[in-house]
């Protein structure tokens, strides 16, 4: 499961969904404004949660709490990555996921174009561990960064 805080970052998050893609590993991108009715969180986990997703991935441009939000309602991992935003600090959009409380883990990725493919990689190296056949491609593609 993959979120974003609004439609034009699909654009922005297009390579690292190339990477999951090129590992063939499904994935459905939703939309989630963090100004909206968070009923819509609910919805997201329980339909993850019945669908054995193994990993969710939030980037985050304005919703910076979102992460946090998804990791607060669920023991799937969750990973956050803060996208560029010109109208917030880069730091506080960090601290908004690495500071989070006790109990509440949120993985948190660099910023920007390698958080992007970073997430892609850490998602897959998670579902790795119960997909044997994705372990030798994901070693070509990490190579393919060093």
């Amino acid at each position: 499961m993959v979120i974003v805080d609004n439609e034009n970052d699909r654009k922005t998050i297009k390579e690292g969904m190339e990477i999951l893609e090129e590992l063939k590993i499904p994935f459905d991108i939703r939309i989630i404004s963090g100004m909206e009715n968070l009923d819509l969180v609910d919805e997201l986990i329980d339909f993850s949660e019945r669908k054995e997703i193994d990993v969710i991935i939030v980037f985050n441009r304005i919703s910076t709490h979102l992460p946090g939000i998804f990791a607060s309602k669920t023991i799937i991992p969750v990973i956050g990555v803060v996208l560029p935003n010109k109208n917030i600090q880069t730091v506080d959009s960090l601290f908004s996921i690495i500071q989070m409380p006790e109990g509440i883990p949120v993985a948190c990725m660099s910023y920007g174009k390698a958080g992007i493919k970073n997430a892609a990689l850490f998602a897959a190296e998670i579902i790795s561990r119960k997909e044997p056949n994705l372990k030798e491609k994901l070693k070509q593609i990490k190579n393919n960064f060093i």
